[in-house]
């Protein structure tokens, strides 16, 4: 509950920035051309985001006879958590990793790279798409889909803003300077935003996920190990969709927290810990 009000007070903070941003740049025309902007791309996002997003890290769908293990355990992740059995793709990188895409419980999938499967045993594996199986669950896809919409339409906007400057959009000392601060501003805040939002969800999709498998400390090992191998074998993914893996597959941590997609590892585990000693599972 803490998570999702979160979410809902940092959207409206980004969609604050963006609305901001459209006005400041082209008034009441700016700002009508941003609200139409936003839905353009959040009913594309909607629709087309999880096929970018399998496109963009090389995953492909495979079969219960190409790898039954995998599906095994996305059976058996699914049928605990009461939902539909999502796609099933596999990503050939030694990297071990995985993410969760789609616009609903109806039309998901999930991704796991050939590393994974290597280094983690069953009851890991269980708990990672435990894990995915709560992003699905909590509607994060979607969420997630709508926040980079919205991001990339500030960047957009941000750069639409240099020309209004060159162009004369803004007159007088006093609107130059607030124009000027508001475009280099802008993309950052969405930045720090976005981020702030993808930390929450994965903080939701652990503690969901450890509902789901009733194993938090599964899930912890899983983390730390593949942790611990992304730092060595980082994935050569595009940071666009870096944000959707259950551990930064870039192998870095970002320069400042405040940007960084993806809460601390020794965080997770902390708060998994607690949630074994509040209820009793301990594996």
């Amino acid at each position: 509950m803490v998570n999702n009000l979160k979410t809902v007070f940092l959207l409206t903070l980004l969609s604050a920035v963006f609305l901001a941003l459209g006005l400041l740049v082209g008034g009441q025309v700016g700002l009508v051309i941003a609200l139409v902007l936003a839905v353009a791309m959040n009913i594309g996002s909607y629709w087309f985001s999880d096929k970018l997003a399998l496109r963009m890290t090389g995953a492909k769908e495979v079969t219960p006879a190409q790898e039954p293990r995998l599906h095994k355990i996305v059976d058996e992740a699914r049928s605990m958590a009461g939902m539909p059995k999502p796609r099933v793709c596999l990503i050939q990188n030694d990297s071990p990793n995985a993410f969760a895409t789609g616009r609903n419980e109806k039309h998901a999938t999930v991704a796991a790279t050939t590393g994974i499967l290597r280094i983690l045993d069953d009851r890991e594996l269980l708990a990672v798409f435990g894990h995915e199986m709560g992003h699905i669950k909590n509607h994060d896809i979607l969420v997630n889909a709508v926040v980079a919409a919205i991001a990339t339409a500030i960047m957009f906007l941000a750069f639409m803003g240099r020309f209004a400057l060159i162009f004369g959009g803004r007159r007088g000392i006093g609107g130059l300077i607030v124009t000027l601060a508001m475009i280099i501003l802008a993309p950052m805040a969405a930045a720090m935003i976005r981020g702030a939002i993808s930390r929450q969800r994965e903080f939701g999709a652990d503690a969901t996920g450890a509902a789901i498998t009733h194993n938090p400390m599964a899930l912890a090992s899983a983390l730390q190990k593949m942790q611990d191998f992304s730092k060595v074998r980082p994935m050569e993914v595009n940071p666009a969709v870096s944000h959707l893996f259950i551990v930064n597959p870039l192998g870095k941590i970002d320069f400042a927290s405040f940007f960084a997609s993806h809460p601390p590892t020794e965080k997770r585990i902390a708060r998994l810990n607690e949630i074994a000693r509040r209820t009793g599972n301990f594996g």
